[in-house]
């Protein structure tokens, strides 16, 4: 068993790997870093950042309706804000209860827009990351390594617990 610090360094590292995941597209779908978007289909030249993922990776039985949503600037927005907040609260360890929700819910809808999942019949990495979303805010793991603890005695944040 590991011991307490350990545990808590264990959970910041975690938190703060997880953030990256969130950051990273958001960066490169934004200026097109060329791991999996192109320069010239970055969302600063006017590309929408999920008309490929909605158009190209979808399947299964909800494929048509995820279909519809691509290049809607509406859901561009959305998702390109989520990723950024999610990843920059997850980074930073404040808001963890809004960003491990949210970012749940938006593994869960692209493991949905994936039905059945490549690799394994039931399980993907959108629903084990979804998972340590849950776990991370469950041992309110923005304290460890991050502002948390600073960011908790905030007087909105006390008068708006869902603001951990």
């Amino acid at each position: 068993m590991l011991a307490k610090a350990s545990q808590e360094k264990l959970w910041g590292i975690l938190r703060i790997l997880m953030g990256w995941i969130f950051l990273w597209p958001f960066l490169d779908k934004l200026y097109g870093l060329g791991f999996t978007t192109s320069s010239d289909q970055a969302w600063l030249k006017g590309i929408s950042p999920t008309t490929g993922f909605l158009n190209f990776a979808t399947q299964g039985p909800f494929s048509d309706l995820f279909k519809s949503l691509a290049g809607n600037s509406f859901v561009d927005w959305l998702f390109m804000i989520g990723l950024l907040l999610i990843g920059l609260s997850l980074i930073l360890g404040i808001g963890i209860r809004i960003a491990t929700y949210s970012g749940s819910l938006l593994l869960f809808l692209m493991y949905l827009a994936v039905l059945p999942p490549e690799h394994n019949p039931v399980i993907d990495e959108h629903i084990i990351y979804a998972v340590l979303l849950f776990t991370l805010n469950r041992v309110d793991a923005g304290r460890y390594m991050g502002f948390g603890n600073t960011w908790q005695q905030l007087p909105i944040v006390k008068k708006f617990p869902c603001l951990r």
